[in-house]
């Protein structure tokens, strides 16, 4: 018989519906995995109204090990978008965050209101997006996790462990590199196997450390001060022949082959295990299935983007699936999700798998590339654009031919609204679409898509400039997309704007046509 379902009940949240069987529970989207990636994705699908629902391994976001540390530029933006970005603000540590190969690089002159990172650990990250979840009404389905699902033309059911059953029109694995969901979609992984593997771990020590980072023919290594005052390993072990969950002994072991001695290290808290292997699914989705975070993308930690690009996959996600949930899109619309991330996961791979090959070994050839990479990244152009790429500003999907806007994130501009002063990121706190007009009242219309596009006379006085691009010309009218991202730029004569609202928002309403 299935087992009861831990469901923890968000505030104002309804009742699941029952369909046909009494186990089985439906919702509208499912969501394998309640890290960074499946609370955003949730978030954002709630907003546009969508009934959707987690199902999560662990009881609560507790997290015991350190995992990534940060968040973006870019990323801070799309909080932003949101309206919560000050949630995150007020509990981290913001600094220049952006990194190459361990050259530091400094963002702050880059055209953003946030020209920085902020230093905030996952565990942190994640309470505040489930506190957003619950406050949003996401369903939680706790010490449970996705074991398989059966697809048909009308939806997918999904099984979870203990038997119990949930069925739905989308699932998305948000699983984690190792995603069963994946797996069982038969969605090929292909990448490159690892050239190290890393150990991590908090731990205490006996004896004084020898704090501070180091190379070595073995690759690179670093001890420092952990916010619960323990130590915080980081080592590169000697053979790639270990795998699985490491012990003591092993952090003890690759200690010693490194620094001469253990420390006399014991009471760790938790180690684990990481590689260089990067992998990348070969779609995000297959039918009814979709893939984002670690469960479409794996790489190494360095740089620290893994979590962000899951972040901004689920914002990619979010609205386009809402949509096809309402039967409103553009049938190729779910499409677009693969064919926009796709390349922006493998340009990370590519730029992780170039910080490893200069990182992996201390031999004096890799030190001098690493020397004249950081000279190279000390002069302004490099730095701003290798800035732009690993804090996400720089991100660009290729609509086609048009204005250097087309595609790029919309800045965020103080506008003058209806007399009053009003950023640009505000217009997208509900998650729609927003038609903006820069020309006379009135002059762009879009009332056949008025119940998902909101259309806003405006006026901006200032300078339109882009990270990387620099200066653009002023458009006349801009429609931007939900996660921010540019989907036309035109004038009054409204050329290809019914095109564009379109696609990105499906045929128009039939009442308003």
């Amino acid at each position: 018989m299935p087992s009861h379902l831990p469901i923890s009940r968000s505030r104002g949240g309804t009742q699941p519906s029952r369909i046909g069987n009494p186990a089985t529970l439906e919702h509208e989207i499912v969501i394998a995995g309640g890290g960074p990636t499946g609370l955003m994705l949730a978030a954002e699908l709630a907003l546009a109204g969508v009934d959707v629902a987690i199902v999560e391994r662990r009881p609560d976001q507790a997290i015991v090990e350190t995992r990534a540390g940060g968040l973006h530029a870019r990323t801070i933006e799309i909080l932003d978008q949101r309206g919560i970005a000050d949630r995150f603000l007020r509990e981290g540590e913001i600094l220049q965050l952006a990194g190459f190969a361990w050259t530091r690089l400094d963002i702050g002159d880059l055209p953003t209101r946030h020209p920085y990172g902020l230093k905030l650990r996952q565990a942190r990250i994640e309470r505040i997006l489930a506190d957003w979840a619950e406050e949003l009404a996401v369903r939680f389905y706790r010490e449970r996790e996705v074991t398989g699902f059966a697809e048909d033309e009308a939806g997918i059911d999904v099984t979870l462990s203990g038997g119990a059953r949930l069925r739905a029109k989308y699932l998305v694995g948000c699983d984690g590199g190792r995603s069963l969901v994946r797996k069982a979609a038969g969605i090929d992984f292909p990448g490159f196997d690892p050239t190290l593997s890393n150990l991590m771990a908090e731990v205490e020590m006996r004896q004084p450390p020898a704090f501070g980072l180091r190379h070595d023919a073995l690759g690179f290594h670093g001890l420092s001060t952990a916010e619960s005052g323990r130590v915080l390993v980081v080592v590169t072990e000697a053979t790639l022949d270990r795998t699985g969950q490491p012990s003591l002994r092993d952090l003890s072991e690759a200690l010693i082959a490194v620094y001469g001695t253990d420390f006399g290290v014991h009471n760790a808290a938790w180690i684990s295990r990481f590689t260089d292997a990067a992998r990348q699914a070969a779609c995000y989705r297959k039918g009814r299935v979709l893939l984002a975070g670690d469960a479409a993308h794996i790489h190494h930690s360095v740089g620290g983007q893994g979590l962000n690009l899951g972040v901004q996959d689920a914002v990619n996600l979010g609205w386009k699936l809402a949509q096809m949930v309402k039967g409103v899109a553009h049938a190729g619309l779910l499409d677009s999700y693969h064919a926009e991330r796709h390349p922006v996961a493998a340009r990370v791979l590519k730029n992780t798998m170039a910080q490893i090959t200069l990182l992996r070994r201390g031999d004096d050839g890799r030190k001098a590339a690493r020397e004249a990479i950081g000279e190279l990244l000390a002069m302004d152009e490099p730095r701003r654009r290798f800035g732009a790429m690993m804090s996400g500003l720089d991100i660009a999907y290729d609509l086609g031919e048009g204005h250097k806007l087309l595609g790029r994130r919309m800045p965020d501009l103080d506008l003058v609204v209806e007399g009053r002063k009003r950023r640009l990121f505000t217009l997208l706190h509900g998650a729609r679409g927003v038609l903006l007009n820069f020309g006379k009242c009135g002059g762009v219309d879009a009332a056949p898509w008025r119940d998902r596009v909101d259309v806003v006379d405006a006026t901006y006085d200032g300078m339109w400039e882009l990270p990387v691009i620099g200066q653009v010309a002023a458009p006349g009218a801009v429609l931007v997309r939900p996660d921010g991202h540019v989907a036309w730029v035109g004038d009054e004569s409204q050329h290809g704007l019914e095109e564009a609202l379109t696609s990105w928002f499906g045929p128009a309403a039939a009442s308003a046509a």
